[in-house]
């Protein structure tokens, strides 16, 4: 059963599998545990551990099967398919210089593969690899990777880094096990049925060290009883730091798998010894305190934000961004945008202030404010900037510019249903091409993207320049943009399944979820409304910019780049995503990718230098982007073959 019921969240992280030891009574061991122990699935052998191929050959006759954990008929296919992972053998070397251990294991292997694939199971443990090559184990999984259908392969992987947070006097010896998981990844390629299954030690590496592994494709989390603590009563607990883990763990869809015997007081049965258990024993299951501190962990995780639920649909999801000038939005689109109260909120504080510092309160009663909204959709800053003249006391007249023929429809519609239209004069025009009857002393936009001037702004906001009054405000006044090279399997691999260049080379809307942000943020290109009136530069841009990997997060991959802006509507009110200054509860925008066609490798301690350019054409603008070091990449979208913005 569930580990607990948390508001708005419905993914698998919610379910709780146990490790088992091989028993040929396989109903018995998903009685056992499913029924008594509570846990959701069996992580469990299919094989006797003291099969050997090669032996089985000397000493038959003729043919013999595999010492299987059971017929195929002990459990329906739902059982198979819905409560066991199955665990392939771990004495298995594919790499082992003995001749005789390595070809037992590689034959193994496939055989125990090829049963799981016949059972229909989901996923498949494999342990971890043996020594620092694995060459010919990798080898084997990918090819059996090429004709597998659904089922996932979960390779085992110790969570263990050589670094200064290790208490372990032997931590010297060890060998950070990402390098492992990596030179397996990269020798099968990618494929998107490979993930990681961490084994969570009793010590823990650094922060940064963990974090990279929020974006690898981790599918779940292996905790040893021995990680565990007792506390006052004699019953099983977590060291804070490992709290915070698996509450991670939770919030990225990682499942929690408990390994391993009770060395607690409290629940002392043998976790396999289930053939001659008393009656009372039967009652408890030995990891049954384990799995319910787990649950306890879950349930007061705080219910998932309304946003978040909104979000959830979206995460890890790419979309390619809007051609806001080449293309209307529909109605759905609008809607959506509407709903982000913070966003309006903030356009209107910084109406309010832009009136205040324009009108002194003694002649607020005589002047009028010239207002123009440019790109109004459906009015919803046509209201914020009523609302902010209503607070202020100001007067307004205000002209709704707008270039969607059906959203002007929705635009009389609001004027008359208000009674704005004194006020209000709708204008169904390109701002571009407009010409004003009279010269504005505010402007208003909308127009920024998800990485601020990616939906053309800065082309839009010059049009419009010149209806502004001199020492008129624009609103807003400047924005820029960020990156920061991230770790993300998921986008790559999404983006990879494409099999073409042009995918490598769009930039994509994406709620990014399952990633791990390498370092802080650096900004890219800035945009200032109104312009100075001599200045005649141009819009586009060229930045070279350095990021440094911290010493404590060890080697990771860079799959692309996340992107963001910061926007400053007037004076001290901003608006933006950037990480570290996001305005809060707001969701008009997502993140921007920037991926890359062949994933970077970086080590500790060392540079990443990347180039980015923003590139102007007659009828389009386009970003161009790569890496020069540690190694170089190619130029991606070059000319703008792949992606681009029409103006």
């Amino acid at each position: 059963m569930p580990l607990g019921d948390r508001g708005g969240d419905k993914s698998e992280a919610r379910f709780c599998g146990v490790e088992t030891e091989f028993s040929d009574d396989m109903p018995n061991v998903i009685t056992f545990n499913l029924s008594t122990g509570k846990f959701d699935f069996v992580v469990a052998p299919l094989t006797d551990p003291s099969y050997r191929p090669s032996l089985v050959q000397k000493d038959s006759l003729g043919s013999a099967s595999p010492p299987f954990a059971g017929s195929d008929l002990v459990l329906s296919p739902s059982q198979w398919s819905s409560h066991v992972v199955g665990k392939i053998s771990s004495w298995i070397d594919l790499d082992s210089e003995d001749e005789t251990f390595r070809i037992d294991s590689e034959t193994t292997l496939r055989q125990e593969l090829a049963w799981a694939s016949h059972l229909s199971l989901q996923a498949c443990l494999l342990p971890s690899p043996k020594g620092t090559s694995c060459a010919n184990y990798a080898r084997c999984v990918n090819q059996i990777l090429q004709d597998l259908s659904n089922m996932q392969l979960w390779l085992r992987i110790p969570l263990v880094v050589p670094d200064d947070d290790s208490m372990d006097a032997s931590s010297a010896t060890l060998v950070d096990s990402w390098e492992t998981w990596n030179s397996f990844r990269l020798m099968c390629e990618h494929h998107s049925q490979l993930s990681a299954a961490l084994d969570i030690l009793s010590t823990l590496p650094s922060a940064n060290s963990l974090g990279r592994w929020f974006g690898e494709s981790v599918r779940a989390a292996i905790v040893n009883t021995d990680s565990f603590l007792t506390n006052g009563r004699g019953y099983p607990c977590l060291s804070k730091r490992h709290q915070m883990l698996i509450t991670r763990f939770f919030n990225h869809n990682i499942q929690i798998i408990i390994s391993g015997n009770s060395g607690h007081p409290k629940a002392s049965v043998d976790a396999n010894d289930f053939h001659n258990r008393s009656v009372a024993d039967s009652q408890r299951h030995p990891l049954r305190l384990y799995l319910e501190y787990v649950g306890h962990l879950y349930q007061k995780m705080d219910p998932l934000p309304e946003q978040e639920r909104f979000e959830l649909g979206y995460r890890d999801y790419l979309q390619s961004p809007l051609q806001p000038l080449m293309d209307n939005l529909e109605a759905r689109t609008y809607e959506t945008f509407e709903k982000d109260a913070m966003k309006y909120i903030q356009y209107q504080r910084a109406v309010s202030k832009a009136m205040l510092d324009m009108i002194p309160d003694e002649e607020a009663s005589v002047k009028t404010i010239v207002l123009m909204v440019v790109g109004a959709g459906r009015g919803p800053l046509v209201r914020a900037s009523l609302q902010a003249s209503e607070e202020t006391g100001r007067k307004l007249k205000v002209y709704a510019v707008e270039k969607n023929p059906n959203a002007v429809v929705t635009l009389h519609a609001l004027v008359k249903l208000e009674g704005w239209e004194d006020t209000v004069t709708i204008v169904s025009s390109d701002m571009r091409y407009w010409n004003a009857p009279e010269k504005a002393d505010i402007l208003v936009s909308e127009l920024l993207g998800s990485f601020g001037d990616n939906e053309l702004s800065p082309e839009c906001l010059d049009g419009a320049q010149r209806f502004l009054k001199p020492g008129g405000i624009s609103i807003p006044s400047s924005y820029t943009s960020f990156i920061q090279p991230v770790t993300a399997s998921k986008l790559y691999n999404d983006v990879k399944a494409h099999k073409d260049i042009s995918h490598f080379e769009t930039a994509y809307v994406v709620k990014i979820h399952n990633a791990a942000r390498l370092t802080p943020c650096q900004s890219v290109f800035t945009f200032t409304h109104p312009k100075p009136v001599n200045d005649r530069e141009s819009n586009q841009r060229y930045k070279k910019l350095h990021f440094t990997i911290p010493n404590d997060t060890g080697s990771a991959m860079v799959h692309g780049f996340a992107g963001y802006f910061d926007a400053t509507l007037y004076k001290d009110v901003h608006l933006g995503i950037e990480p570290s200054t996001a305005t809060p509860n707001m969701f008009s925008w997502f993140s921007i990718f920037f991926p890359l066609r062949t994933p970077i490798c970086v080590k500790p301690g060392s540079k990443l230098e990347v180039d980015f350019w923003r590139c102007c054409g007659p009828k389009k603008v386009w970003y161009e982007w790569c890496v020069a070091s540690p190694s170089p990449s190619p130029i991606h979208n070059s000319n703008g073959r792949s992606y681009w913005v029409g103006l």
